[in-house]
């Protein structure tokens, strides 16, 4: 049977709890691939944590060359989402950062990898056809 390397916010917990016993919280970041739909859990969990930092990448661009499969980074789209309906502000503006994230999509010939971007764009679509 092939074992699996969970990356699940109980690894991420177990991982945090040891570097933190070496490494000040501030000093830390977080960096999630999104490629098991694990990474807002995980950034959340972080998050809880004391973890203020996190990486994100504009329509989830980006990939790894490590791991064969992996899909893109965390969508920033996703992250300001979720910090957005958390009541953290961002200071960054989430309709922008959509349009940035459709642009560079549209000029790179790759679907937007943002779930909620995906979402909100349909939903107004729908919207004005009503």
């Amino acid at each position: 049977m092939r074992r699996f390397k969970y990356i699940v916010p109980g690894t991420v917990v177990r991982m945090l709890e040891a570097v933190m016993d070496v490494v000040p919280t501030e000093k830390l970041a977080v960096h999630f691939h999104d490629t098991y739909g694990q990474a807002l859990s995980n950034i959340l969990i972080s998050l809880q944590m004391g973890i203020s930092t996190v990486d994100s990448s504009v329509s989830g661009l980006g990939g790894c060359p490590y791991a064969k499969g992996a899909s893109g980074n965390v969508a920033t789209e996703d992250v300001v989402y979720m910090l957005n309906g958390l009541g953290v502000k961002t200071g960054v503006n989430l309709e922008k950062l959509m349009l940035a994230g459709e642009y560079i999509s549209k000029h790179l010939g790759r679907p937007n990898g943002s779930k909620a971007a995906i979402a909100l764009c349909r939903s107004t679509a729908n919207a004005s056809k009503l």
